[in-house]
């Protein structure tokens, strides 16, 4: 019986069983670590988001988020996100232009400093920014001169968040112009293209997904910044609050509600941003 067993299946087949099979659980090992480790680091954080600021009900989640310094706080980081998305998505595009087309001194240096909002903690960039723009700052005297005010007023955040997400854009498009390479802007040339003419044509739409990508992503990370924010700003409310530190405002007064509704919408806007622009390069391929 053995014998005829063993004819009928062959011996390699036999042998690679226990091999698929320890891959098989292998695999589910893996994915169930994953599901794991996002589970305990987002889902879990944002099950009990929800269940405290639903815990009165629906009515004081709405309440909560219609005062007027609530509805004020989302707007000002509404305008200072518009502002950064739209001042890195040209000059952003340029950087990484010049540092994928062109060699020059100093290139490695500037490589470096465009990752320091990687290294550099948000409050340390903000009180930077306060050493340099506040009352006894090193700008100071031609700040009064000009009647300028940046610390603890909107151009500060502005300037803030602009350093926070500084890298987005540029490290999204890099390896995007480095993939593409030169040959389609050669050709372009040889038939009578000029500069401008070539990078909308031909350069800016093979960039579309990485500039998309990085825009997505800058604006994610303008919503959610914090550290910086709140040195340089003050958290004044009414004129330098934005929704995180009106967030920060409501947990330190115990307005429990009001903090888990709008730590709500400033989550779900993020990851519906990023996951709408999933979605829209899945249908395209």
């Amino acid at each position: 019986m053995s014998s005829l067993t063993t004819k009928a299946i062959p011996a390699p087949l036999v042998a690679t069983r226990p091999a698929i099979q320890h891959g098989v659980w292998r695999r589910r090992l893996l994915i169930g670590i994953v599901i794991a480790y996002a589970g305990l680091l987002i889902i879990a954080p944002l099950v009990s988001l929800t269940a405290g600021a639903f815990k009165e009900g629906v009515g004081a989640v709405i309440t909560a988020l219609s005062q007027p310094d609530v509805l004020a706080s989302f707007w000002r980081t509404l305008l200072v996100s518009l502002i950064v998305v739209t001042v890195h998505a040209i000059f952003g595009t340029v950087v990484a232009w010049v540092m994928v087309r062109h060699d020059f001194r100093g290139r490695n240096l500037l490589n470096g400093l465009i990752d320091m909002p990687f290294a550099v903690s948000p409050v340390v960039a903000g009180y930077m920014l306060l050493l340099l723009f506040g009352r006894n700052g090193f700008l100071a005297p031609l700040l009064t001169t000009l009647d300028i005010r940046i610390a603890f007023a909107l151009p500060g955040i502005i300037l803030a968040t602009l350093f926070v997400s500084l890298p987005f854009m540029i490290r999204e498009l890099i390896p995007v112009l480095e993939a593409f390479g030169v040959k389609q802007e050669q050709a372009a040339a040889t038939l009578g293209a000029n500069g401008w003419q070539t990078f909308w044509y031909i350069t800016l739409p093979a960039l579309r997904w990485g500039f998309i990508y990085g825009v997505t992503l800058t604006f994610a990370r303008a919503l959610g910044e914090f550290g910086a924010v709140l040195v340089i700003g003050g958290g004044l409310q009414g004129s330098t609050e934005t929704s995180t530190l009106y967030i920060f405002r409501a947990l330190d007064e115990r307005q429990y509600v009001g903090a888990y509704s709008a730590a709500i919408v400033l989550g779900l806007f993020s990851l519906l941003l990023i996951m709408g622009t999933d979605l829209l390069r899945k249908k395209e391929h």
